[in-house]
């Protein structure tokens, strides 16, 4: 009895141990970026198996009250919107009211060359489409209201990059006339259309459309550096980036998103399976980009990758699949990136996990 006890006590020794050398290694590898304790930082998560195996926030919430970081601060997340926005398109998709296959002139008849752009162009980066953020009037209504319609006659006119099909290139265009189709077709907002059936539906209780005017528990503010230290982010109209890059949640919260995609909690598996996918050009090349993920690897195994930037802020995150990983990282200076930093953590993650 007492060497089996003492068997026990070893194996729970050893496995705290290692599980406090990860993490160790884990923080030096955030601390390379994320070092100033009175500065802007950012927060982390690992989880495998759906279940937090890390989570930790480095720096400050708030420069001007001193306010530490914590895990469940609520930042936005910038291009990581283009995640839902692709999913809520898959959710139309499912009931019958849309088709990937269609082309926008259907939802958008005045739409210029809209017959040969379909909502597959749009989602996959291969529209073709200015992307608005290169435009020369962006400066003119950053700080403007705008409607989903004035966004899209903002950019609609612009010359085309590339003919639909031709080539992949990021693209912000597209998510905003992908968040105009999804109002069009669901008759609600694409703010209401995002809340009530996904964040509501998943648990998602602390994500929402970006906002600089309502109060929003436990927010993280945002931050640019200058040269002579740190100023409050620029203020803009989250009408502007809009399905394409406005909204806000936290690590808890995208951990449920990430599990409900992984349980089909929203969309079934077929609609599942044509987010990760990766396609092909016109000319059979094939592109690393589904709906609204990045398709890459780590030592040739499968990932799913997203990061965003808005002023004030950046994130990142990536899921491995065979082993059920997903790192996370916001931070509230857009002065610090945290995309290496997660691709690091999860090839850390990954080796850890494959011993």
């Amino acid at each position: 009895m007492k060497k089996l006890l003492l068997s026990f006590c070893f194996i729970l020794f050893t496995h705290l141990l290692f599980g406090q050398n990860f993490a160790e290694k884990v923080d030096r590898i955030i601390q390379t970026e994320f070092n100033e304790k009175d500065g802007p930082g950012g927060v982390f998560l690992i989880s495998k198996r759906g279940k937090p195996i890390y989570e930790k926030a480095f720096g400050l919430s708030n420069l001007e009250l001193n306010v530490k970081l914590q895990p469940n601060n609520v930042f936005q997340i910038g291009s990581m919107t283009k995640q839902f926005t692709a999913v809520a398109i898959l959710l139309l998709e499912q009931d019958g009211k849309i088709n990937t296959a269609d082309y926008i002139s259907k939802y958008i008849p005045d739409y210029p060359n809209g017959n040969k752009i379909s909502i597959h162009n749009l989602l996959t980066h291969t529209s073709g489409i200015k992307d608005f953020t290169k435009t020369k009037g962006l400066s003119e209504i950053a700080q403007k209201e705008m409607t989903p319609k004035m966004m899209v006659d903002f950019f609609k006119n612009e010359p085309v990059d590339f003919q639909p099909g031709e080539k992949f290139e990021y693209n912000n265009s597209g998510y905003v006339v992908l968040g105009y189709i999804i109002e069009l077709v669901s008759g609600k907002t694409y703010e209401d259309f995002i809340k009530l059936n996904i964040f509501d539906k998943i648990g998602m209780s602390n994500s929402y459309y970006a906002t600089d005017r309502k109060v929003i528990k436990n927010r993280a503010y945002g931050y640019h550096q200058k040269s002579y230290g740190y100023v409050n982010k620029s203020v803009i109209s989250f009408s502007v980036p809009y399905a394409s890059g406005s909204l806000m949640s936290t690590l808890e919260d995208m951990l449920k998103w990430q599990n409900s995609l992984n349980k089909n909690l929203l969309l079934n598996q077929k609609e599942t399976a044509k987010a990760f996918t990766k396609y092909k050009l016109n000319n059979g090349e094939e592109f690393e980009y589904g709906y609204g993920w990045h398709l890459k690897n780590i030592n040739n195994i499968p990932t799913r990758e997203h990061g965003g930037s808005i002023f004030g802020f950046k994130s990142m995150g990536v899921y491995i699949s065979s082993e059920d990983i997903y790192v996370l990282g916001f931070s509230n200076c857009d002065c610090n990136s945290p995309t290496q930093i997660i691709k690091d953590i999860a090839e850390l993650a990954l080796k850890d996990s494959q011993k």
